[in-house]
């Protein structure tokens, strides 16, 4: 069974608490970084609409294009858990970004957005498989990502006790991937 990545993403107005209690709770800070994301959509399928994610990431000495399906009853949960199978291409570097989003735009992929956030990533100290992100991204606000890689269906459950351990759980939860979300403040009102 293929790894299945479980996540649910959820509002923060001021990091420094959680960054406070990842260290308490022993999480190991893994860097910071700032990364470029460039979202397409085919001109056959709105991916708005099926919520599905073709993008091409970059960061510091790092790039790769990343596909996840379509988002419906089975991959959404009513407790806003995004359970899906990613999957990643790594690039031989950076400067293949370039070359894969001309590849993108040639083949006809139309861009829907650009999100540039301030990525800090911490490892739980015992499972490999959690990984919490504190997100800033330009023009939206800051975020907490908890994510789990699963090959089971315990995921879910994980994902809970993770985001109750750390004390986030009253913090609103954000349904909309970043893309939609910049897209949103980008438009003028």
């Amino acid at each position: 069974m293929s790894p299945v990545e479980v996540e649910r993403k959820r509002e923060l107005s001021e990091a420094s608490s959680l960054r406070e209690r990842l260290v308490e709770l022993g999480y190991r800070r893994e860097g910071t970084f700032v990364e470029t994301d460039t979202y397409y959509s085919p001109q056959h399928v709105d991916y708005l609409e099926t919520i599905e994610c073709l993008r091409v990431r970059q960061r510091d000495g790092f790039a790769e294009i990343t596909y996840k399906p379509a988002s419906d009853a089975e991959t959404h949960s009513v407790t806003d858990v995004i359970s899906k199978v990613e999957t990643n291409v790594r690039l031989a570097g950076p400067e293949q970004a370039e070359a894969a989003n001309r590849l993108l735009s040639c083949v006809g992929m139309s861009t829907l957005a650009c999100v540039k956030k301030e990525r800090v990533l911490y490892r739980h100290p015992e499972r490999e498989d959690v990984a919490v992100a504190i997100d800033s991204v330009d023009s939206v606000g800051s975020f907490v990502e908890t994510e789990v890689t699963r090959t089971d269906d315990s995921g879910a459950e994980i994902l809970e006790e993770i985001e109750t351990a750390l004390g986030v759980t009253g913090n609103r939860v954000v349904t909309e991937p970043y893309r939609d979300l910049v897209r949103t403040a980008s438009v003028p009102t």
